[in-house]
């Protein structure tokens, strides 16, 4: 559903050109700043650098944590079901790529219990045993490395580890699917287009990981494994199953979700970590008294996801503003996570802060993230063995990744003392 072609004022601090999305965190938050105070629903252009031309004649930007949590919690009124990009996505790449992401109301409810029945608690356990040993192994290989690319050798390690170790996918196809992965997310960096199209990476990355996704699907049916993929194949509820096409966009969605936000967590926690050392020691004070908190604000400070969009279904007002129906709502998630009215002193890092009711994991409502409990199960494994086992970690600047969607980080330079 396309909106109507309205008369409106585009705000004159644009969020919508690629220029933008390339600017510093620190430049970004400037703008946000700005709009909380003066414009916290406003009216923007499409956005750059889109995949198609949008039907759309602009944009709102919501910029404060309570009316991001107001559509997050409103899905009758806002809805995921039309797409959640800031680019217009080709109708039929949506749930093939963003499984129960892109949908609301029943179907989204009965797919969501479908692939919770998967996550049993003999499986979460031995999801967190994973964890423990993979961050021990990166930490041992780091220590035997005195100097190098710290997003390769790890933070990107622990997530493609975790993910497709957890799903079963053969190791030697795991690198295949975080590469693909990337290719989902980072389409607007000129360094990944590589002179290509934006839909041209779009649809390889995507067609690799449905083919890796229902390649696994079948092998598990003829030979069940302890693993994630057999349970979803096997998984029941009130008689119904997963089709295929449902695993392989969930495993697509998996992949994305699991690889690039905690790797992009775990890069942008340790500089801020090494630039603010007396929150560090912190953790070597107290590392199992003060890692709860330290867990959610790494979360908070990082915001990973910077937006998700929502597609207006009724006309409605938020923030002042009339809002037609088919009009596009974008989700400024780092704006809300540095909300004053919400956060003490929002721009000081405090390992600390409490109640810490971030957007990190999405506003709440029913696309609350599934998988909060392995990304902080991640973050408390892998910085409990850096902060105690890499004292001499010292990390250069982080190279951006230019986009709108995930807040990432290419490379950052470490050494060891």
């Amino acid at each position: 559903m396309s909106a109507p072609s309205v008369d409106r004022t585009f705000h004159p601090d644009s969020i919508s050109p690629l220029s933008f999305w390339a600017a510093s965190a620190d430049e970004r938050e400037a703008t946000f700043a700005r709009l909380r105070a003066e414009a916290p629903v406003s009216w923007h252009r499409p956005v750059e650098g889109g995949l198609m031309v949008p039907e759309q004649p602009g944009v709102w930007a919501v910029s404060r944590h309570a009316d991001i949590t107001y559509v997050s919690k409103h899905p009758e009124l806002f809805t995921s079901a039309q797409g959640v990009m800031f680019e217009e996505v080709p109708e039929d790449m949506l749930e093939a790529s963003m499984s129960f992401l892109a949908m609301d109301g029943k179907r989204h409810t009965s797919l969501r219990r479908l692939v919770s029945a998967a996550f049993t608690p003999r499986r979460v356990a031995a999801i967190a045993e994973q964890i423990h040993r993979q961050g021990v192994a990166i930490v041992d290989d780091l220590l035997d490395q005195p100097e190098g690319d710290f997003v390769s050798t790890v933070s990107k390690r622990l997530p493609m580890w975790t993910i497709y170790e957890m799903m079963g996918l053969p190791a030697e196809q795991r690198e295949i699917g975080a590469h693909h992965a990337d290719g989902l997310v980072s389409w607007n960096d000129p360094d990944v287009a590589a002179g290509r199209e934006p839909g041209e990476i779009l649809a390889e990355s995507l067609v690799t990981l449905l083919g890796l996704a229902l390649d696994l699907a079948d092998a598990r049916r003829s030979h069940p494994e302890d693993d994630l993929m057999t349970a979803l194949v096997e998984a029941e509820v009130d008689g119904e199953k997963l089709t295929d096409d449902e695993i392989a966009a969930f495993f697509v969605l998996l992949s994305v979700a699991g690889n690039d936000t905690t790797r992009n967590t775990i890069s942008l926690t340790a500089k801020v970590l090494q630039d603010n050392p007396d929150q560090r020691q912190l953790l070597v004070d107290d590392l199992d008294g003060v890692m709860p908190t330290a867990v959610e604000e790494f979360v908070r400070f990082a915001t990973p996801v910077m937006t998700f969009r929502r597609t207006a279904l009724v006309d409605t007002e938020l923030g002042g503003q009339q809002i037609r129906a088919g009009e596009w709502v974008l989700l400024l998630y780092p704006s809300g996570n540095r909300d004053e009215t919400v956060f003490d002193d929002p721009h000081r890092f405090d390992l600390l802060r409490s109640p810490n009711p971030h957007l990190g994991f999405g506003g709440g409502g029913p696309h609350y993230c599934m998988g909060a409990f392995l990304a902080k199960t991640q973050l408390r494994e892998l910085f409990g063995q850096l902060i105690t086992r890499a004292p001499g970690l010292t990390l250069g600047e982080p190279e951006p990744l230019v986009g709108n969607f995930v807040h990432a980080v290419r490379a950052m330079p470490y050494t060891l003392r």
